[in-house]
């Protein structure tokens, strides 16, 4: 193995922060443009659309970070057949996930709406978009487990450049199709379907060497029963550590709205502080699965060791400096959010929260990649069930006691309880390359 150093831990990391800078730009302009319309249905079919796919699409994030973990192993282990094998394996589960999603379309959208019906304008304008959109959905898959291989091998720079090309080439044709042609809900739609297919092909050239002289090899593993079942083992782990997560963010809300109008739309607000931590700490986190598990693979205690002291520490660095902009610009950011003056003296009420969390949470969302590079999927999911379990009892006691102020607080004791939780584990991590 190349030798582990900041340098390189930068290089990983660099691109995937530019890279998820990118992303929330795209849904700005997804609803400028159709605002541009003037009609209220067809902007709030966009928006509903977009969340049943995305919440759809969401069940199947485990894929991303189960295939970045095998593929950095096998580099790690320098079997080239094996890390191309990974790679079948996880597109052959994402086309079969995304043609099941189209076959039940019918189906899982009647319960979207049942779930979360609107008027019968905006129902219909979301079907006409679900109806384009869905096509994409064995493209989008496949895309998280090309991703995930991607960044197994420290090709974060071949992310960056993939997901410039699609939410560049998306928002060209947004204005386009919309502006241009005045195509409505569905040119924006049929923007993102071919940003989505367009975007696979180009994923598929960048890792176009895993398809070369140790493809005749990967197939010959295709089935292999171990790593099949190595792969389930992780992918579930992984979906029922993710669930868990979303469970406890879900609460938080439902929980908050007790507290009334002004303080939900407060809580609102300062979650996408905690947005803007995880998209720039994302890099060290994804740095983590790649470092770790290509050292775990190569058997190199001294590897694995300080892969996740270096990750941890520039971790540490960068959530110091998200406190810091938060405790001096944190009141500026919260305007830029919202022109509600009520909401805006309640946020700034309970933003210290906000500056303390990275600096709570940070070793929890590190020790995440260094637990999907190890694979040690398993002791991630305990984690989370314990710090779950803290997290209800903080709430059934903090909250009667402190109201919203309790809810931060609680939020705040279950991201140490999974630091605790791990940080306990982490010498099996340390332990992986001693073994036969």
């Amino acid at each position: 193995m190349t030798a582990i150093t900041h340098g390189r831990m930068l290089r990983i990391a660099g691109p995937i922060v530019l890279s998820n800078a990118t992303v929330p730009l795209l849904g700005a302009v997804d609803t400028a443009v159709i605002g541009q319309l003037g009609d209220p249905a067809s902007l709030g079919a966009v928006g509903i659309g977009a969340v049943i796919l995305a919440t759809l699409y969401w069940a199947f994030g485990f894929l991303r970070m189960s295939t970045s973990g095998l593929a950095a192993q096998a580099q790690g282990a320098g079997d080239m057949a094996e890390r191309s094998a990974v790679l079948l394996r996880a597109l052959i589960v994402g086309a079969g996930a995304g043609l099941a999603l189209i076959l039940a379309q019918v189906a899982l959208f009647a319960g979207a709406f049942w779930l979360a019906p609107a008027s019968a304008t905006v129902e219909g304008l979301a079907q006409d978009y679900l109806a384009i959109r869905i096509w994409g959905a064995p493209a989008t898959i496949a895309l998280y487990a090309l991703t995930g291989w991607l960044v197994g091998l420290e090709r974060t720079r071949a992310v960056l450049l993939l997901q410039l090309w699609q939410n560049g080439l998306n928002i060209a044709l947004d204005l386009w199709f919309v502006l241009g042609l005045g195509w409505g809900v569905e040119g924006v739609a049929l923007a993102t379907l071919i940003a989505e297919w367009t975007g696979l092909a180009l994923a598929l050239w960048l890792a176009r060497d895993a398809f070369g002289p140790a493809l005749r090899g990967a197939l010959a593993r295709l089935g292999d029963g171990i790593a099949i079942r190595r792969m389930f083992s992780a992918s579930r782990d992984i979906m029922g550590r993710t669930i868990l997560l979303q469970l406890a963010f879900t609460t938080f809300v439902f929980l908050g709205a007790r507290f009334g109008d002004v303080t939900l739309a407060a809580n609102q607000v300062l979650m996408q502080f905690l947005e803007i931590t995880a998209f720039a700490l994302d890099g060290f986190a994804f740095a983590a699965e790649a470092l770790v598990g290509q050292a775990v693979g190569a058997r190199s205690a001294a590897d694995t060791r300080a892969a996740g002291r270096i990750t941890m520490q520039w971790g540490f660095g960068g959530a110091a400096a998200l406190a810091l902009v938060f405790a001096l610009a944190g009141p500026q950011i919260i305007d830029l959010m919202t022109t509600a003056a009520e909401v805006r003296a309640a946020a700034r009420g309970y933003l210290p929260w906000l500056v303390l969390a990275p600096l709570i949470g940070v070793a929890a969302w590190i020790y995440d990649g260094i637990f999907i590079g190890a694979l040690l999927t398993g002791e991630m999911l305990r984690a989370m069930l314990v710090s779950v379990a803290v997290y209800a009892l903080a709430l059934a006691v903090l909250v009667p006691l402190a109201g919203n102020h309790g809810l931060w607080a609680a939020l705040m004791v279950m991201n140490g309880a999974r630091t605790l939780a791990m940080g306990r584990l982490y010498p099996k991590v340390l332990a992986l390359p001693q073994r036969a």
